[in-house]
Formats: structure tokens, sequence, C-alpha cells
């Protein structure tokens, strides 16, 4: 079974910073898809669908890591 998260991410403002928290968290072990809801000004929310629950450290590093701040997961 298919475990869903959103994940807020704030900062993003255009297409590449899409792309730059996408291939992300695409890069964590066991996430099957990534879709990004971009909203200008406010946190944008990130689904991700993945095998298991994700390690919140590791989402959070990886955002990080892509230049983008984590306000929320859930």
């Amino acid at each position: 079974m298919n475990n869903t998260t959103t994940v807020e991410v704030e900062g993003m403002t255009c297409a590449n910073c899409v792309k730059h928290v996408s291939e992300a968290i695409e890069g964590l072990d066991g996430v099957l898809d990534v879709s990004v809801e971009l909203r200008t000004g406010e946190a944008s929310p990130v689904t991700v669908v993945s095998h298991e629950a994700l390690d919140e450290q590791a989402v959070r590093a990886a955002v990080d890591e892509a230049g983008y701040t984590v306000a929320a997961i859930h």
C-alpha cells in the first residue's frame, strides 16, 4: 500500500524551483511520485507518494540542500 505525504515548502517562485525540489525529493528511497502546486508568496504543497512513510529528517535535508525550507510535513 502506498503512502501519501504533503510537504509544505517555502521559497519556491518558479518552474525551476519546482524542478529542483522535485528532483531532490525524488532522490529519496521509496519515492514513487512527486507533484508540486506552486504558490508564489506562500508555502507550496508538495505531494509525495512513496512505498512507505518518509523519513522526515531526510525530506527536510533534501529540501534544504535544494535551497528551500520545509514549513510543515503532514
